[in-house]
């Protein structure tokens, strides 16, 4: 334990918390971010595309609130500090300058790694619900895993057809 954290888990109960509130706090950043990119991207597939994920992040952040609820918790936000990082990382990309499928392809890589954060974090605190024998929350949390996979691939599909090529 490090010398200044207070997280303590005494049971799979306090680690799944735990990660709803990482994720919360992540979704949460990401409905600031999103618009953003939103913004700065050039290519209008690329431009709806985080619109659209957007309106998704948006229901991702109710759902974690209706199991936070279920559980008996108020929905609370814990930094998540990954998603800091990430965001931070995109922001360079925000101010940068240059050829706009270029910055639309880098647009793309900062949005996929917030993507695959979320994927990862999904998976477990999924994966935490059917230990713990609740099936409303994996089912919800299910729900938001096939949503930020399949925006993953959408980014793929955009950056491999339209993008990357325009970039070169």
């Amino acid at each position: 334990m490090g010398l200044f954290t207070s997280i303590e888990f005494k049971s799979l109960d306090d680690l799944f918390l735990m990660e709803l509130k990482d994720l919360y706090d992540a979704e949460h950043r990401l409905i600031d971010a999103l618009p953003k990119l939103a913004e700065k991207a050039a290519n209008t597939e690329l431009k709806r595309a985080f619109q659209g994920h957007l309106r998704e992040t948006e229901k991702h952040a109710d759902r974690l609130e209706s199991i936070f609820e279920r559980i008996g918790q108020q929905a609370e936000r814990k930094k998540c500090e990954a998603m800091v990082g990430i965001i931070k990382e995109g922001d360079e990309i925000l101010d940068a300058e240059g050829e706009a499928d270029v910055i639309d392809a880098a647009l793309i890589a900062a949005a996929q790694r917030a993507e695959h954060y979320e994927i990862a974090g999904y998976g477990t605190a999924r994966a935490f619900a059917h230990q713990l024998g609740n099936s409303y929350a994996a089912e919800l949390l299910e729900q938001t895993l096939n949503e930020e996979k399949a925006t993953d691939e959408k980014l793929t599909t955009i950056a491999e057809r339209k993008v990357n090529p325009a970039s070169v």
